[in-house]
This record gives C-alpha cells, structure tokens and sequence, in this order.
C-alpha cells in the first residue's frame, strides 16, 4: 500500500513542478477556453501514463478542467464557441482536447462540425485525437 502512495505522491509532485512552465506557455490562461483570472489547474490528456510528462498536459480552469475529466458532466453551450480558436493552437495537446471536444459537440452544435470540417491537423495530431476513444 505505501508504494501506491508513494507513487501517487511522485505523480503529484511531477504535476506541481509544471505548473510554472505551464502557467507561462498559458499566459496564465486557461488553454481551452482562454479565460484569464481564474484559478487554473493542471489536467493530463488522456490516456495518462504512469508517469507524467509536461507536454501531455495542459492548464485549465476549473469549467473546463471538469467537463474534460469527465464526459457526464459535459454540457454544451456557449462557453465552448472558443474552441473554433484554439483547435488552432500551436501547442499540440491543445489542439488534442479542442478538437476531441468539438467531436463532442459535434452531435448537437452546427458550428462545431463546421470548425471540424475546416480543420486540418498533422498525422501525429490526429492520432492523438483518436488515441483515447
């Protein structure tokens, strides 16, 4: 049991020492819906390897970072139109979660099958995409 803990505690201290290089990639945003001022927390892409690197992370607010954990608590709304923006982000894992939200929305918002439609990203992006599914 203590090497689970254990574990858990490295990952957690692997998470916390991003933070700084995160919040300045971010502009001390969040990287999904660009909202300054708010508090901001780290989120792994998924699938999470056991341990954690930087450039499968990304900085998100509190909306966000919940409705990305966990699909249940998803709800479309206006809150997402930015994503149209920042699928086109330079940061790749941002382009990841934008366009695997957007897939989301895809169902019920016409505007989000059309950001999808005029999307273009890399191989290496696109798998990413679909690597969680």
């Amino acid at each position: 049991m203590a090497k689970g803990r254990d574990e858990h505690e490295e990952k957690v201290r692997l998470l916390n020492s991003f933070g700084k290089d995160l919040a300045r990639r971010a502009r001390s945003k969040c990287e999904l819906c660009e909202e300054g001022g708010k508090k901001l927390a780290v989120f792994v892409v998924p699938p999470e390897s056991r341990i954690p690197r930087m450039d499968r992370c990304l900085l998100l607010c509190s909306d966000c970072l919940e409705q990305s954990r966990d699909p249940k608590k998803f709800s479309a709304g206006e809150h997402w139109r930015v994503l149209a923006k920042t699928v086109w982000s330079e940061v790749p894992m941002v382009q990841v979660m934008a366009a695997r939200l957007l897939r989301r929305l895809s169902g019920s918002q016409v505007w989000a099958r059309e950001s999808l439609d005029s999307l273009y990203l890399s191989e290496e992006v696109e798998a990413l995409v679909t690597e969680a599914e």
